[in-house]
């Protein structure tokens, strides 16, 4: 047993006190090290621990600005007295928003403007003034959300864009109902509420998380308001090098067989590994639930979905268990926007099950909702979801913002639009050269995967540490060390903050960096640094393997 003397024990004790901390709270310490460490400048500090993308897709955002000018233009119109303006007319407002377009070929996004109109017209078969004028009103802001769930012709370019990059260009039979809102973290605080307020969960009910996954999952199903049991199902897989491959072998899926889990809930490609799961786990998923479990909920957060190629989320493949969340945050540069928007098809297990409740929870529900409707029993879930969205009684003010549906529907129609995935290739492309620099500064191997996001990367260092120098150095390190020492360490000491894996539900000791944050040469400084770090702990192994005891 090797002697740890005094400054050990206490550092060891510091960092322990730590580790209860969610990783995005421990984050901020870590931060505030670094801060410490010479030059206090944000660019001299490498802060690859939050995963905003430090890319932004300009043209829709261009596009966003010249129509709120055309729009101006139309209040004005309407009625002018100084500060005061009138709210756009429909009649005719197609041609005048061409004519526009035509006198400001110089203007911004122009062209994608054009283009946006004649898709909505020609593809979608809207009526050109009804279409223009919904941008032009959404845009100014001057209504409330009508329909609250989302604006009608924006919710059909938004559901486009859902089929092209959530279900490879296959849409399953039927169609699916969205709900705008404000990004992916509003989603999840509304569909918690809601399968709780609908019994379809209630207190204490057992759940499934496939980990790791984004630490809000791990930490929402133990709040006092749900108190879930909760099975996790790991991405526990190894290849022939002993590295994770962070896929769900068919034992961890098997799990699902239990008919006592009620909901599921993933993360697809994963959070913090990136990697999406493969077809073969899809499938064995789907005939699990065909035959043991086929109520089970299935809740998909997609939003790394657009950095896999080919890319097919569970909406598409279980449509009937599966309510999909995606969030245009990191794709599109825009986590400041809080766009996202929930899809459930509209053959769901959620408004099966909720037609199957007794007569009792019906009764209860139909005088939670009955100031709505006077057939609160038919109303469907995800109208459930934007009621109790704003507790119900102000469902009449629910919806996300109009100017945020509509830079929502221009991000998709700019997506829509793009028919050889010039966009895509570029994000894509700038992911995984990172990816690449930061395994050259580490000295790994980079595997080739193609359900690999490369948006973050997770390193098990205790599979590092055996692979280079065997099980003794592992246990070394875990009799001496807590797995955030190195995080500390690199904050401390090179002003580099990671995140704790353990964190997400993964490894104790892996590592997580993301990879869309900061410039291309970065990566590979942290890697080096990691591993110059990492050799310090074998060093001191070695120094103590050759000391006599």
């Amino acid at each position: 047993m090797i002697t740890i003397n005094n400054d050990n024990t206490l550092r060891r004790e510091m960092e322990r006190s730590y580790e209860p901390l969610s990783p995005f709270e421990l984050k901020n310490k870590l931060i505030s090290l670094a801060h410490k460490h010479g030059d206090t400048s944000l660019w001299a500090m490498l802060n690859a621990g939050r995963g905003n993308p430090n890319w932004i897709a300009a043209t829709p955002r261009e596009a966003f600005f010249t129509l709120g000018q055309f729009a101006m233009e139309e209040t004005r119109s309407v009625w002018k007295d100084k500060d005061l303006a009138g709210m756009p007319g429909k009649k005719r407002i197609a041609e005048r928003l061409r004519t526009y377009l035509e006198k400001h070929q110089d203007s911004p996004g122009v062209d994608f403007l054009q283009a946006s109109l004649d898709y909505g017209t020609t593809n979608l078969g809207f009526n050109p003034d009804t279409w223009v004028h919904e941008l032009v009103d959404g845009i100014i802001g001057d209504n409330y959300p009508v329909p609250d769930r989302m604006l009608v012709h924006l919710e059909q370019v938004v559901h486009s864009y859902l089929i092209q990059e959530m279900c490879d260009k296959v849409s399953p039979p039927g169609k699916y109902d969205l709900f705008s809102v404000e990004g992916g973290t509003a989603a999840m605080c509304y569909i918690f509420d809601s399968l709780i307020a609908n019994n379809l969960l209630s207190i204490g009910d057992k759940v499934a998380l496939m980990v790791p996954t984004f630490t809000p999952y791990l930490e929402i199903p133990h709040l006092s308001r749900y108190q879930f049991d909760v099975v996790r199902i790991r991405a526990n897989e190894i290849d022939e090098r002993g590295f994770n491959t962070w896929q769900y072998p068919n034992s961890e899926i098997e799990k699902l067989t239990d008919p006592s889990i009620k909901a599921l809930f993933v993360v697809n490609p994963s959070n913090p590994p990136s990697v999406a799961i493969r077809t073969e786990s899809k499938d064995y998923l789907l005939k699990v639930l065909k035959e043991h479990n086929p109520n089970l909920m299935i809740i998909t957060d997609d939003v790394y979905g657009t950095f896999v190629n080919d890319f097919r989320s569970l909406m598409a493949d279980l449509p009937f268990n599966t309510l999909g969340v995606y969030s245009f945050s990191k794709y599109f540069g825009a986590t400041g926007w809080r766009l996202g928007v929930i899809a459930l098809h509209q053959d769901n297990v959620f408004d099966h099950l909720l037609k199957e409740q007794p007569n009792e929870q019906k009764a209860a529900l139909a005088e939670r909702y009955g100031t709505m409707t006077l057939n609160p029993e038919q109303l469907r879930f995800i109208d459930r979801m934007v009621a109790d969205s704003r507790q119900v009684a102000l469902n009449h003010t629910a919806g996300l913002s109009t100017p945020q549906q509509v830079q929502m529907s221009l991000f998709a129609l700019f997506a829509l639009l793009d028919k050889e995935n010039r966009y895509k290739k570029l994000t894509q492309e700038i992911c995984h050269h990172r990816q690449a620099l930061l395994y050259e500064g580490f000295g790994l191997e980079l595997r080739n995967d193609v359900f690999d996001a490369a948006y973050y990367s997770q390193i098990d260092l205790l599979v590092w540490a055996k692979i280079k120098y065997g099980d003794e150095f592992v246990q070394y390190l875990e009799e001496n060390y807590e797995p955030t020492d190195i995080l500390f360490r690199l904050a401390e000491e090179s002003s580099i903050v990671l995140l704790n894996g353990g964190g997400f539900g993964g490894p104790e000791w892996s590592i997580r960096t993301s990879l869309a944050n900061l410039n291309d040469e970065a990566y590979r400084e942290i890697g080096e640094t990691v591993q110059k770090t990492f050799e310090e702990y074998a060093a001191s192994w070695k120094a103590a393997k050759a000391t006599p005891q």
